[in-house]
């Protein structure tokens, strides 16, 4: 740290020292200036003068008062701008004691604002000179007289100036300080977004592929004795749906490794590409599917893909679990205008998650078609079953939507 800086830090730590140390300094300036005066009142030689004791009483009250100049600003000013008029009237010859009221006008200046500034500056220049051109044997336009004037209009300036300074450097730090805020609040979202979407990715194979396994040891335990290759054949789908179950959340997972970890798996998130390797997963457990595609080949972006892919998936789930062993689903995918419409149908008679408020698939549904400006609608159908409907903009218009996993 330099000497400079070190010496801010003892000012702003010590004020009332400071201020001592700086009374005490204009004091033994006053003091000084008080022994020379003009030899001749047209001229500009100078002698030496031994001061009036007023005029020390004068210069020693004025430069006291410096000492509380931060705590009481208008005070201080007001009592060194009355020893300064008494100092006018009485000395002859003068002693600078105005030099305590240009301190005091200077720190004035830079407490307050600028309109206060302009008011107590004018009034004191006014004052000052007014009764140092009054007062005493000195033509009006002497120089002592004018030099009052443009030092009462220098302090008031200087003040001025340091103010508007500091304010300006407490602004842009008060900006530094938003802007740091505010990149903190988007990196914990961006955090809080990302959580929650490795969440919903992890809920929907889970839950898709553990619904495959129960299904699928339900049945062969319950055909192991009569049927055994039934029940190794279901066995068989158990091994395919957790081996599909576990190269899934190794790839979710995987996004969560660090720059120095082992390179995480590249397979691209599943789309509507896989619809059929999906809905197959789902036969070969005994769900009867029907599929309608009417999307004419469109190139969904990724996160539109991506969230297709989960819904359709979640909702076949959700029948899996809920809909019955007897219940058959269709699946339509259309493309209508700027959008893709997803509609996943049951005709089951179980309950869903909205009715046993148990589950969370359909809760991140909607949270994945919400991320993507999408519509989704979801609920029993007239007669039984349920319904779910949603629909994504092909263009995904979100600047924080979902990439592939």
């Amino acid at each position: 740290m330099s000497t400079l800086a070190r010496a801010r830090c003892r000012a702003k730590a010590h004020p009332l020292a400071m201020d001592a140390v700086l009374a005490t300094a204009v004091l033994v300036c006053m003091v000084a200036g008080s022994f020379v005066e003009p030899r001749h009142r047209d001229s500009v030689s100078w002698a030496l003068r031994t001061p009036d004791p007023l005029s020390l009483l004068l210069m020693t009250l004025g430069a006291a008062a410096l000492v509380f100049r931060r705590r009481a600003p208008m005070t201080v000013l007001a009592l060194t701008g009355a020893l300064s008029v008494i100092e006018s009237v009485t000395g002859d010859p003068r002693a600078p004691v105005a030099m305590s009221a240009v301190i005091a006008l200077y720190t004035v200046a830079s407490t307050t604002d600028r309109p206060t500034t302009w008011r107590v500056g004018l009034l004191t220049m006014t004052v000052l000179t007014g009764a140092a051109m009054a007062a005493g044997d000195l033509p009006w336009y002497a120089q002592e007289n004018l030099g009052i004037f443009a030092w009462t209009g220098i302090g008031a300036t200087a003040g001025d100036a340091v103010r508007s300074r500091r304010a300006f450097v407490q602004a842009i730090r008060e900006r530094a300080e938003k802007a740091e805020r505010t990149r903190e609040e988007e990196a914990r979202r961006r955090v809080a977004e990302e959580r929650l979407r490795i969440a919903r990715d992890l809920h929907d194979v889970v839950a898709h592929h553990i619904a495959l396994v129960n299904v699928q040891a339900g049945v062969a335990a319950h055909v192991m004795d009569k049927r055994p290759d039934q029940a190794k054949e279901a066995l068989a789908h158990v091994r395919e749906a957790s081996r599909s179950a576990l190269n899934e959340l190794r790839a979710t997972v995987g996004l969560l490794r660090q720059s120095g970890d082992p390179e995480a798996p590249t397979e691209p998130a599943p789309g509507l590409d896989r619809l059929d390797e999906l809905t197959g997963t789902f036969r070969s457990a005994g769900l009867h599917i029907e599929v309608a595609r009417a999307d004419q080949g469109t190139s969904l972006p990724a996160a539109v893909d991506l969230a297709a892919y989960r819904i359709i998936q979640e909702a076949l789930t959700n029948v899996q679990k809920h809909a019955g062993p007897q219940a058959k689903a269709e699946v339509s995918v259309v493309r209508v205008g700027p959008n893709i419409e997803i509609t996943v149908l049951d005709d089951g008679s179980g309950e869903h998650e909205t009715q046993d408020g148990g589950g969370h698939g359909l809760l991140g549904m909607r949270e994945r078609v919400t991320a993507l400006r999408g519509t989704l609608t979801t609920g029993p159908r007239y007669g039984g079953g349920f319904r779910v409907h949603a629909i994504l903009p092909v263009k995904n218009r979100t600047p924080t939507g979902e990439g592939p996993a």
